[in-house]
């Protein structure tokens, strides 16, 4: 019994450190920009009436998330004022956090029937403060994991991530309802909350690398081009950045679209509460439980591979769902499987585009990863999507995306052959940071 007990708790230690806990909660805040100008609005536009390619069109927003890596050698770099006494990632995280707060009270405030353009505006209002609020989450995410937590902290940052993008798209479908779309989506600010409040308990990460003096133009270049030279450096680095840009193409192009179909197959907000929220809200968790486990036991390398075969799958379930019509058991069935591999994947991948950092330049370098892995699919979803599915349907349209998951898994088994797995990685995942 001693033994069973002393078990169960060695594998649930790493879960309750400081830092994996803290991660945890960096993720709720990280989650829920995302819902507010993803599903959740994309489920407000279409009960507004709006056309599927202005819906989808609006998916472009996300793009401000990809662009991030131009301004965050600033977050790196720049220190606040006055504020900046609690640290360089603290305060920013502070700074971020109310920025989020204030552009999601902004979109609450404009009305889709009326002002369309103000209201994509408000929109990329929203992606740009997330997508800053991410830089900033990131950086003191992989700062404050030592290397052998890496694995854990990613799984508990999406079991964050999930939470916060799930509890702000629920709570949002149920206040709009209720009290309309402007009170929800002023009742979903206070999600920017708890990355806040860890930066304040945790303090500033012991393993972050202070910045260096900027007095001009050259030192200003050096802050952005520095973290790219070193990442360029690297043995197949180029492949690297390919796999990251391919890997996620089909899979974002089918997960922004999930509402329509939702929509036009006839399900009404409480079920798509209880069957999108709901169930792919549990099975993403048993997804992050069991990437851990394959993470532990596999290692990086073929844990990734496992989880891209199996989210290039998953796609093909809403094809099913399509051609199958409206059925509660079949949208159960395909959020579900769904869900269960994208948790898997928000572990393992996550893991290794974190390893791939450089801790002299997290922030920069995480922003760059981070952006292009979904770059392609969302440019693809915002000027294609909305046209494709009028065109080819739903069926056809899940299956081109299953399809597209294709050479993402077929590079990375090669990098694996090569060796170029392991040359990728940066100090992130070492014991000694870079000098």
């Amino acid at each position: 019994m001693t033994e069973i007990a002393g078990g169960w708790l060695d594998a649930v230690k790493p879960y309750v450190q400081k830092a994996p806990l803290g991660a945890f909660f960096l993720g709720i805040s990280s989650g829920f920009p995302y819902a507010m100008i993803g599903a959740t609005l994309t489920t407000r536009l279409a009960q507004d009436g709006i056309d599927k390619k202005a819906v989808t069109a609006f998916t472009l927003a996300f793009l401000v998330y990809n662009l991030k890596f131009l301004w965050a050698w600033v977050v790196d770099g720049v220190r606040l004022p006055v504020i900046g006494r609690l640290g360089q990632r603290v305060s920013w995280l502070i700074v971020a956090g109310l920025l989020v707060m204030a552009a999601v009270a902004n979109l609450a405030l404009v009305d889709p029937t009326t002002g369309l353009l103000q209201t994509a505006y408000a929109a990329i209002l929203v992606g740009a403060a997330g997508a800053t609020f991410d830089i900033v989450i990131d950086a003191y995410r992989i700062e404050t994991l030592k290397p052998e937590q890496l694995g854990v902290g990613s799984g508990m940052s999406q079991y964050g991530w999930r939470i916060g993008s799930v509890a702000a798209g629920a709570l949002a479908l149920v206040l709009a309802a209720r009290i309309g779309w402007h009170g929800a989506y002023l009742a979903c600010a206070v999600f920017a909350l708890p990355a806040m409040l860890t930066g304040l308990v945790l303090g500033e990460p012991e393993r972050h690398r202070e910045p260096t003096a900027r007095r001009g133009m050259s030192e200003v270049w050096q802050s952005i081009a520095g973290p790219l030279v070193e990442f360029f450096r690297r043995r197949g680095a180029w492949l690297v950045l390919l796999f990251i840009l391919l890997h996620k193409i089909g899979d974002t192009l089918a997960n922004l679209t999930f509402r329509l179909l939702f929509d036009d197959m006839g399900y009404s907000n409480d079920e798509i509460a209880i069957y999108d929220v709901g169930i792919g809200f549990w099975a993403y968790l048993i997804g992050i439980f069991v990437g851990g486990v394959l993470y532990a036991r596999l290692g990086m390398k073929r844990s990734v591979l496992v989880s891209l075969l199996l989210m290039g799958v998953s796609n093909f379930s809403f094809a099913l769902l399509a051609a199958l019509g409206k059925s509660n058991w079949g949208m159960a069935g395909a959020i579900g499987f769904e869900n269960f591999a994208s948790g898997i994947g928000g572990v393992t991948v996550v893991a290794y585009f974190s390893a791939l950092c450089d801790l002299r330049f997290t922030a920069a370098q995480y922003a760059l990863i981070s952006a292009a892995a979904s770059i392609v699919g969302r440019f693809l979803t915002g000027t294609t999507a909305g046209a494709m599915i009028e065109r080819f349907g739903y069926v056809d349209f899940y299956l081109l995306t299953t399809a597209l998951a294709v050479p993402g898994i077929v590079l990375f088994w090669l990098m694996m052959r090569a060796g170029l797995i392991d040359a990728s990685v940066g100090t992130a995942a070492s014991d000694q940071p870079a000098a």
